[in-house]
């Protein structure tokens, strides 16, 4: 990858950050750690990865996204906001009575979300049936699952990795998200996950492990599964749940928190970097 482009990601993923930091304190809780997770990967998919397109959010021949992770739904609204889906003034408007912004990603009512998600276990599910269309139209377009580690404690997960892996259901990169971390404490203290790679390669699938906190390393690791043509395909994003704030990676209850003073101290002081990241390079 050019510096210039890497640059252009890291731009792209520290306002999404600041947005999904400044939504959320203004909101005064929301689900914060499995959001700031995901960042990254959603900035290399709708900046470079992805086929989208802002002005029609429902292109027929576009890319799907399926966040079956749907509690990281405020990085997926400020990516859009990002890419121009609508203003970003819309963003504060999360989880408001009535609002196009609900908790969880509902495709009725958010411009740009592909498959309503926040039930967890059934994005998988409807990721391999989106993929499976695609094949039988004969079409190149390709659907992006998120899946969170927590969630792969659900068993609908693995009878749909099993469908995508005996179809070799490629047009569905499987991708996951291994913060270590859910709703209610240490993904090993709750179910021991054991090696996510391994067992996905157990399951059929062609499998990369990648740092998940990095633009670059995440889109080499898109560009070699997308070579892959004979074999499902998986990434394992090595996450840390509150991604890119010391104060949000450190607090063990960091999946939904409400606000406080601290909370809001720590919160101003991640803002102020970012802003200043931004005015430095050129970012806004």
């Amino acid at each position: 990858m050019e510096k210039a482009e890497l640059q252009a990601l890291k731009l792209s993923s520290a306002r999404v950050r600041l947005d999904v930091l400044q939504m959320l304190k203004w909101r005064r809780y929301g689900h914060l750690g499995g959001a700031m997770s995901v960042i990254e990967l959603l900035s290399v998919l709708y900046n470079k990865q992805m086929r989208h397109d802002p002005k029609n959010p429902n292109w027929p021949d576009r890319d799907y996204l399926v966040l079956s992770k749907g509690h990281a739904g405020p990085a997926l609204y400020a990516t859009l906001a990002e890419q121009g889906y609508y203003e970003k003034d819309f963003l504060f408007t999360l989880n408001e009575g009535g609002t196009k912004l609900p908790s969880h990603p509902d495709k009725t009512k958010t411009p740009g979300v592909d498959a309503t998600t926040g039930s967890l276990g059934q994005g998988t599910s409807a990721a391999a049936g989106i993929g499976y269309t695609f094949r039988m139209a004969g079409s190149d377009q390709r659907v992006f699952l998120v899946v969170g580690d927590g969630e792969l404690n659900e068993g609908q997960c693995w009878e749909a990795f099993q469908f995508i892996a005996s179809h070799k259901l490629n047009e569905v990169i499987v991708i996951i998200d291994e913060n270590k971390r859910q709703l209610d404490g240490w993904t090993r203290d709750i179910i021991e996950q054991f090696d996510i790679a391994e067992k996905m390669k157990a399951f059929g699938f062609y499998t990369v492990r990648t740092d998940g906190s990095r633009e670059d390393t995440i889109d080499a690791a898109i560009n070699e599964v997308r070579a892959v043509k004979d074999q499902a395909v998986c990434i394992v994003m090595d996450t840390i749940k509150g991604q890119g704030s010391p104060y949000w990676e450190a607090l063990v209850d960091n999946h939904a928190p409400k606000f406080n003073a601290e909370a809001d101290a720590a919160t101003d002081a991640d803002i102020a970097r970012l802003e200043a990241f931004l005015a430095e390079n050129g970012g806004e």
